[in-house]
């Protein structure tokens, strides 16, 4: 079967069913892109020019700010598009695109969230080691490793989802172009990319998560045992447990749910979420429990009140 979805691309149903919530869903997907926007690009910038935020953490911080700041926009300015109006397209191209670069945001996010796990549990477990172990060249190099394999990951990925042979009516049950919702679009076999979708998720979802959930149960452990002074640096990670919670229970509801029309429909508001509401709840988050990210944007205002005085 030849895929008869390259000339006039697809259409992005969403809840077109639904007219009035599309307005609604308008204005809290355009709200919480402004959201986004300013308060991801406020910890890149106090992040940058605050240097008592030149630590391991804010680095990794910073990466995941400018993740999402990618993250959104590559997907958020289509989706006020189709929520606005009744022209609800978007071409071959432009879905590839998005697909691509959504599954590689997505999958680097998961080895991120990670590796800054990682980064408390060293900050907690071995205090004294911190410095030694969690040097400037081995972030840059985590880091590294995890955008390069959310690169990998979609470029495996993405050709064989965009070989399928979609159906002529060319009607995508979502907001975005992803892999499950073009997979449930094919007419013909799609056992490999089910295989494949299942394979990844465990590799870039379960295992992860795992880690992560091990790092904090370590850190928790060791919390408990030691003294009350560590409830103090316990208290630094509660803000990263948040934002993992936020984005991993989002993604495997939509990754990991059962083939019935209800979670079909469920799916559709939990990659709603982790798409556009957590990249606008983590800088909140991130704000609200931080207080060393909060004195650096009281003293960012304290300089630019200064200039503005003088």
């Amino acid at each position: 079967m030849v895929n008869q979805s390259s000339p006039m691309g697809f259409l992005l149903l969403g809840f077109s069913e639904h007219p009035a919530l599309e307005r609604t869903l308008f204005v809290v997907v355009f709200t919480s892109y402004l959201l986004t926007l300013v308060g991801n690009t406020l910890i890149i910038l106090l992040s940058v020019l605050d240097p008592r935020l030149h630590s391991p953490i804010h680095f990794f911080l910073s990466n995941l700010s400018f993740l999402d700041l990618c993250f959104t926009t590559t997907c958020v300015p289509q989706m006020l598009v189709n929520l606005w109006g009744p022209k609800k397209t978007i071409s071959f191209l432009g879905c590839s695109v998005q697909l691509f670069i959504f599954l590689s945001l997505g999958t680097t996010e998961c080895i991120l969230l990670t590796v800054m796990a990682f980064d408390r549990y060293v900050a907690v477990c071995q205090p004294l080691h911190y410095a030694t172990i969690i040097h400037p060249r081995l972030c840059w190099q985590l880091a590294s490793v995890a955008w390069v394999i959310g690169l990998v990951e979609s470029v495996v990925q993405t050709p064989s989802t965009l070989r399928l042979p979609f159906c002529p009516h060319r009607q995508v049950d979502d907001f975005v172009c992803e892999v499950p919702a073009l997979i449930r679009l094919s007419c013909g076999d799609t056992s490999y990319n089910e295989i494949q979708m299942a394979v990844a998720s465990v590799f870039i979802l379960v295992v992860p998560l795992s880690l992560i959930l091990v790092s904090y149960g370590a850190i928790t452990w060791a919390v408990l045992r030691i003294n009350s002074a560590k409830g103090k640096a316990f208290g630094t990670c509660s803000s990263h447990l948040a934002v993992v919670t936020l984005f991993y229970s989002s993604v495997i509801a939509v990754y990991l749910q059962p083939k019935n029309p209800y979670a079909q429909e469920r799916g559709k508001f939990f990659g709603l979420f982790y798409a556009v509401g957590t990249p606008s709840l983590n800088p909140l988050i991130y704000t609200l429990r931080n207080k060393e990210v909060t004195r650096a944007f009281r003293r960012l205002l304290g300089k630019e009140m200064v200039l503005t005085q003088s």
